[in-house]
């Protein structure tokens, strides 16, 4: 049975506040952060609709970045992944993200996938500074919502992600810089975008920087990959 906290939160959603519940549904969760991630039509990748905050926005920033960890873990299986102690956790799990979130302030995570039947439509994530499991509560509370946001951009044709920001005044995409600078690398590069992705991953990761900032460098033209350097991207130069 779900909290009356929760009860709320989903009147909310069902009236259209999706953009405004980041903090509330983290608080009634009992979570310090909370981000939706949803599949990008045509893609193997989700976008970031909404979080919290700077810790839950860098953490899918990371995930994405190095294309792993528990929200590609949850898309790909389509089954929650539940990690109550990620300092606990084996290295060889997530070998590149565990490192690499050292810096955050997050030591639990939980995974839920926003899928009816053959179809998933993204990830919730929830996420706390302390370890621990979740509660029953918790639990039941985290599946409603999971469920309703599953409705909520679910239609005849699947994700309903570009009808939501064509509907939301100013909304854009959150990676639609990494989205762009795919297309002008797939040309320059005469790759996939798939694969022009893959260079922007490896040349984030080697350089040791976000992929949303690799991106506005080639976008904005500070920044080209060399068509003939290996994918690792570490030796790629940055033009003057």
């Amino acid at each position: 049975m779900i909290s009356p906290g929760m009860t709320e939160t989903l009147r909310i959603l069902h009236l259209g506040g999706t953009p405004l519940l980041g903090d509330d549904c983290a608080r009634v969760l009992g979570m310090d952060h909370a981000v939706v991630s949803l599949v990008v039509e045509g893609r193997d990748t989700t976008e970031q609709l909404w979080a919290s905050g700077e810790t839950s926005a860098s953490f899918d920033d990371l995930q994405f970045t190095l294309g792993e960890g528990p929200g590609p873990d949850t898309l790909r299986t389509r089954a929650p992944v539940l990690e109550q102690d990620v300092t606990a956790m084996s290295g060889d799990r997530w070998p590149a993200l565990l490192p690499a979130m050292r810096y955050l302030p997050i030591r639990a995570v939980f995974c839920l996938p926003l899928a009816l039947g053959g179809i998933t439509v993204g990830v919730l994530t929830v996420l706390r500074s302390v370890p621990g499991p979740m509660t029953g509560q918790q639990m039941d509370d985290a599946l409603a919502l999971a469920g309703a946001l599953t409705l909520q951009f679910l239609g005849g044709e699947g994700m309903q992600l570009r009808s939501w920001t064509d509907e939301q005044p100013g909304a854009e995409l959150h990676r639609a810089v990494v989205h762009q600078a795919s297309g002008m690398l797939s040309v320059q590069l005469g790759l996939s975008l798939g694969q022009s992705l893959l260079r922007l991953r490896a040349y984030a990761y080697g350089h040791d920087t976000s992929i949303v900032e690799a991106a506005q460098d080639i976008v904005s033209r500070r920044l080209r990959l060399n068509r003939d350097r290996p994918e690792s991207g570490v030796t790629d130069e940055t033009s003057g």
